[in-house]
């Protein structure tokens, strides 16, 4: 099976890393979306009152998790239908076994966006399926499509799916019996556009058939560590979801379930978070500018999606050489050779330090 994966993006970034690390000041990591922020003490408060938790948690999730997560899909992203929901691993783990969990195997195809994180992919790989890429889907399109991923903000490049695209794709996979999964984990991040749930009343007018929602704690709550992550949305395939989860085992620990209530609760946190984000957004976008870098999209997320118009490994080794680690384009498709993602996520302190770098003559 491993043989049918490609190769683990970060791997190929090694080189690129230690380059960067060889800087007399350090490495700035922009790399990865990893959080470095600490988690918020309400949560983590949470956590600790749960720990004594000797019993087997509840794959569902405890009636108060649920609760929260209905709660929160129904205001957050203006949600009024009826909802099926369940916790995940994070939500990395739901990606790639998704089209797996929905029976999806040889013989089906699986669409992905043109540019996009690479776990779409790995994991129609896992389920034997076929990976198509496009942005746009055709009016007649391949009739063994069983899933199609949208994913607004986009990871890597920050785009916004308006609510007309959304719908439109929506009723294209419901003539094919297709399910339409939406990564959804940076909708609390939008910059320039407000982002739209695919599970908002603008787009599916509380009827959820054939669509999921996927969302993560990572970004939102610091949460990357806890591996907290949920899906809502069509009560029947929620259904089978779970199901298949119970026997797989896969189940978020019990003090993690008890943290989540705890994160969804608490918007507080959430403020002050963006407002972290908001800051080194400005600092870095700022010196990407005056450095010589275009910025495509990037109206939402946690990423600058930039380009100096050449090959992605020549800009990541040029900013490894100023000890800044970027990942390249090339790591989410072919159409983004180009192009460099620069994440959000180092200490104030670092990403003063890379913008200092960047002032440097290129």
């Amino acid at each position: 099976m491993s043989s049918a994966l490609p190769d683990f993006p970060w791997d190929l970034l090694e080189p690129a890393k230690t380059l960067a690390a060889s800087h007399p000041d350090g490495i700035v990591d922009l790399s990865v979306g990893t959080p470095v922020d600490s988690v918020p003490a309400v949560i983590r408060q949470a956590l600790v009152e749960a720990v004594d938790s000797p019993g087997y948690p509840l794959t569902a999730g405890t009636p108060k998790l649920r609760a929260a997560i209905a709660g929160w899909l129904a205001r957050s992203c203006h949600a009024s239908g009826e909802l099926g929901v369940l916790p995940t691993i994070g939500s990395k783990e739901l990606v790639a076994w998704l089209p797996t969990l929905l029976g999806v195997g040889p013989g089906d195809a699986v669409v992905i966006p043109q540019v996009c994180y690479p776990t779409y992919e790995v994991g129609v790989r896992l389920a034997g399926a076929e990976v198509i890429r496009s942005d746009a889907l055709t009016a007649a399109g391949p009739a063994r499509v069983k899933l199609v991923w949208i994913n607004s903000p986009s990871n890597p490049t920050g785009r916004v799916l308006p609510a007309e695209h959304l719908r439109k794709v929506v009723a294209w996979a419901r003539e094919r019996g297709a399910v339409v999964a939406s990564d959804e984990c940076y909708l609390s991040l939008g910059w320039e556009s407000e982002p739209v749930s695919v599970l908002s009343d603008e787009v599916t007018g509380g009827d959820y058939t054939s669509v999921l929602a996927v969302h993560s704690l990572s970004k939102r709550s610091n949460l990357a560590g806890y591996r907290a992550g949920f899906v809502g949305g069509d009560p029947a395939l929620i259904a089978e979801l779970l199901a298949v989860r119970k026997h797989a085992g896969m189940i978020p620990p019990a003090p993690v379930q008890a943290a989540m209530v705890a994160a969804l609760g608490d918007e507080e946190h959430v403020v002050v978070q963006r407002a972290r984000y908001a800051a080194r957004r400005e600092t870095l976008r700022a010196a990407l500018t005056e450095a010589g870098f275009a910025i495509s999209h990037s109206e939402a997320g946690l990423y600058l999606w930039a380009t100096r118009g050449e090959d992605c490994w020549q800009t990541v080794d040029r900013l490894a050489k100023r000890g800044i680690l970027a990942a390249p384009g090339a790591f989410y498709g072919p159409a983004a050779a180009q192009h460099v993602r620069i994440a959000l996520t180092a200490t104030d302190e670092r990403v003063a330090a890379a913008a200092d770098r960047l002032a440097e003559p290129f």
